[in-house]
């Protein structure tokens, strides 16, 4: 198993004139999530996201293909 790159999110839904995808719904959550939150704050909420979907990824090798792939190493 190798880490998934393309967009593997599960729902579509139309709002109004512009067709919002799952992926987009997450990245206005996350934007929301950290709007009113000082930097440190920020980088604490951004910490212990990263590390609760680690957990649920779980696969130690896809967790370091993707730290790979995030830095931009090849």
């Amino acid at each position: 198993m190798s880490l998934m790159i393309e967009p593997h999110f599960h729902h579509t839904k139309s709002v109004g004139q512009r067709d919002y995808t799952a992926g987009d719904d997450f990245y206005e959550a996350l934007i929301d999530t950290h709007r009113d939150l000082s930097p440190e704050q920020s980088a604490d909420f951004n910490a212990r996201l990263i590390l609760l979907l680690a957990n649920h990824i779980g696969n130690v090798d896809i967790l370091r293909e993707a730290l790979r792939l995030a830095k931009g190493s090849t």
